[in-house]
């Protein structure tokens, strides 16, 4: 009996049963809170999925942004079933040295390359709840005092209260209202704005929550200077400044972290910084590393918590996904690859294409009509999976080790790609 055949038989999974067949039961066994699904997928390698009619895609999304060594890397999954093996799961009256190693090291790595004294990290199971737990920590560093808390539109932080708070999208906001007050949503980019807001009872803003590069809203760059400024302001205050570095955080961009890039942090430290997405190569497992104080002494014991987070199984995948890139260089690859996806993108010199923006894998196909839903689904029908982000813009954010003949079949089919969604 293979591997495969025993975890269908243990799961009750049916291996013969069609991809319109798993559809079918989807829609009858899952809430309406994603649509129908787009494929049903059975199994992963390296870049690369099948679906369960046997179709395979290039996965250029990894689980947005996630799936930072692909799909079943030898090193991450033997790391997951050593732990598993030896010690699961504990509860948080108790800790492990795989806990304590990887919060020294991401204090390490978000700090830049020396861990800051005060460095402190609380362990979460997602982005969402990363920003739960910073919104906490603006709470107790504002009190009655600073109910200010400064968001920037087109800010996506996560879909829980106190994260859905601090995002921007009406159409995720409205349906859940009233959110947890004080959050004020500033113009993206607009420093003159963000001097404003400080201007006028800058000493009762608790906290400015801002993205490197805004993710959700099309991959869009903050100006360079703009969180020099942040990190002015707040500083003057005495706010904290609360990167969210879910999505760009962990090589993604090319750098340890999006704020590392000069002309992106130009050498600030946070206070806070939130990370997950790829910081479990596809475990569940989110961050919240403070750097500074008083963010570090913030919460008391009670004040804050978790089941699962940081949990033995979790920090083994975080620490062997961080050893992977290391070991692999892979922060020079991303660089490499990135930029070489950029060149071949521009250079299709399509209609269509209006140009590309991001950092490192994290990239968006600007498009000069809005066509992104039907150009991705042209794409999946091609065997590319790729994210309409935007009307006119498609997210590309796939493993960090994509090579550049992988990203150069997506660029050599893209042209077809576009005619047949601007046809559709």
């Amino acid at each position: 009996m293979t591997e495969t055949t025993a975890l269908h038989e243990l799961t009750g999974t049916t291996p013969a049963a069609t991809q319109a067949e798993w559809t079918g039961r989807y829609t009858g066994a899952l809430m309406n809170t994603f649509g129908a699904p787009q494929r049903v997928l059975v199994r992963g390698e390296g870049c690369y999925v099948w679906d369960a009619d046997g179709q395979r895609y290039l996965d250029l999304l990894a689980g947005i942004a996630v799936n930072s060594l692909g799909h079943a890397h030898p090193t991450l999954t033997g790391a997951i079933s050593a732990q598993l093996g030896t010690l699961g799961h504990i509860s948080n009256f108790f800790a492990s040295p795989l806990q304590i190693t990887l919060a020294e090291r991401l204090a390490t790595l978000t700090a830049g390359g020396s861990r800051p004294t005060a460095a402190r990290t609380f362990f979460t199971n997602s982005g969402t709840e990363a920003l739960e737990g910073a919104f906490k920590l603006a709470r107790r560093h504002g009190g009655q005092d600073r109910p200010r808390i400064l968001a920037l539109e087109g800010a996506f932080h996560g879909r829980t209260m106190g994260a859905l708070a601090l995002t921007a999208k009406p159409a995720y906001r409205e349906p859940f209202e009233p959110l947890p007050g004080g959050v004020e949503h500033l113009p993206f980019g607009d420093v003159e704005a963000l001097e404003q807001a400080f201007a006028t009872d800058g000493d009762r803003v608790a906290a400015l929550v801002v993205e490197p590069l805004q993710g959700e809203a099309g991959v869009r760059h903050l100006p360079t200077g703009y969180l020099a400024a942040a990190r002015r302001l707040t500083s003057e205050h005495g706010a904290l400044l609360i990167l969210d570095e879910v999505q760009t955080g962990v090589g993604r961009t090319g750098q340890w972290m999006a704020f590392h890039h000069d002309h992106i942090g130009g050498g600030l430290t946070p206070d806070v910084v939130t990370l997950a997405k790829g910081l479990g190569g596809g475990f569940p497992i989110g961050a919240v590393v403070t750097l500074t104080e008083p963010a570090a002494s913030l919460f008391s014991p009670g004040q804050h918590g978790t089941t699962f987070g940081g949990n033995p199984m979790a920090a083994a995948a975080a620490l062997a996904t961080l050893h992977v890139i290391e070991r692999d260089d892979l922060l020079e690859r991303v660089r490499t690859t990135g930029a070489a996806l950029r060149e071949q993108i521009s250079a299709i010199g399509h209609p269509l294409v209006a140009g590309v923006r991001g950092e490192g894998l994290l990239l968006a196909i600007t498009l000069s009509e809005e066509i992104a839903p039907a150009v991705a689904r042209e794409a999946l029908e091609a065997g590319f999976i790729v994210n309409p982000v935007a009307p006119d813009a498609i997210r590309l954010a796939p493993p960090l080790i994509l090579t550049s003949e992988q990203a150069q079949t997506f660029t050599d089919a893209l042209p077809q790609i576009l005619q047949k969604a601007a046809h559709s």
